[in-house]
């Protein structure tokens, strides 16, 4: 017989992979995933380095080049140049009767409309997570009391709730015959997509509690005296990690289209601050003589929309061992 230590090459032991580890494996297999998180990442870089890059760039987003310099727009406001006033000095063109530059523009709607989004989506998040858990895990009076709060919120048309609380909110801090402040619109904004946006995550995240804190590890965790915050903490918030994230995904890039709409129909963010929704609002005005204005952020609208939901989805299948990938 062979020698246990002789003839035989010694196998290398096989090591555990924890359930991060084996989401990261399955995300890298997922192309499009990857992808979508490098367009999503881009677009976050974009906003973050937004005054670096009109620096280097050399024009900023409240200038009006239009008006400050002939021959750049004519008599009816419009880009004297072919495609919007595309050149090498302004490489989107640049807005009609104003003639700001573009490019700047985007680049700080960007910024603007990612920072309330990201914001409220946050916020939402951490309430969603603590009426939800806290509904789910408590039950009795607790459970019915919240989740009629939650159904009484989830009433309300969302559409039109936005529309009609944020001047109501605005009203409370400005009078109406004084120009609301940015820096009121933004936090208006930030809370009143909060205030209406977090009922969804609680609901699914309270089911899922439901089921959980009947399953053995919680109940073992019960009987050898753990607390209610170790139990949530150590027992069932590692297993809501799936629907938390999957349900952050696909919500940010809606409140970012619902702040847009906001801005579009006058009750968010107003000139001269840059945003999307504002570009929108008056690109919808000069589309008819020149199209290329609103080319530019409806293009990165779309895409980085797009590329989120994708993303939602890949995180959602890599967390998922059923997928097969």
């Amino acid at each position: 017989m062979t020698s246990p230590s002789r003839g035989t090459v010694a196998q290398p032991e096989l090591a555990g992979r924890s359930p991060g580890q084996l989401m990261w494996r399955r995300f890298k297999r997922d192309r499009t995933g990857v992808l979508s998180a490098y367009v999503v990442l881009f677009f976050f870089l974009v906003a973050v380095a937004a005054p670096l890059i009109s620096k280097v760039y050399g024009k900023d987003a409240t200038t009006t080049y239009g008006l400050n310099e002939q021959g750049l727009l004519n008599e009816f406001g419009y880009p004297v140049k072919s495609n919007g006033g595309i050149s090498g000095r302004f490489w989107f063109g640049i807005e009609p009767t104003l003639g700001r530059d573009v490019l700047s523009q985007l680049v700080y709607g960007i910024r603007t409309s990612l920072l309330i989004a990201t914001a409220s989506t946050v916020l939402c998040v951490l309430t969603g997570v603590l009426v939800g858990v806290t509904a789910g895990y408590l039950g009795g009076r607790t459970d019915y009391f919240l989740g009629r709060f939650i159904d009484l919120l989830l009433a309300f048309p969302s559409q039109l709730s936005f529309i009609a609380f944020t001047p109501v909110v605005y009203s409370l801090f400005v009078s109406p015959e004084k120009e609301t402040p940015t820096y009121l619109r933004v936090v208006t904004l930030i809370l009143v997509l909060w205030v209406l946006g977090w009922m969804g995550l609680a609901r699914l995240l309270r089911g899922q509690v439901l089921s959980l804190r009947e399953r053995e590890f919680v109940e073992a965790a019960k009987v050898t005296g753990a607390s209610p915050w170790r139990i949530i903490s150590k027992e069932l918030l590692p297993n809501l990690w799936t629907p938390i994230l999957v349900q952050s995904t696909l919500m940010l890039p809606s409140i970012v289209t619902v702040e847009a709409g906001l801005s579009f129909i006058g009750v968010g963010i107003v000139e001269p601050t840059p945003d999307w929704g504002r570009m929108f609002a008056n690109g919808a005005h000069y589309y008819e003589s020149d199209i290329t204005y609103i080319f530019f952020p409806g293009l990165a609208m779309i895409i980085f929309v797009v590329a989120f939901n994708l993303l939602g989805d890949s995180v959602r299948d890599a967390f998922d061992p059923r997928t097969g990938r």
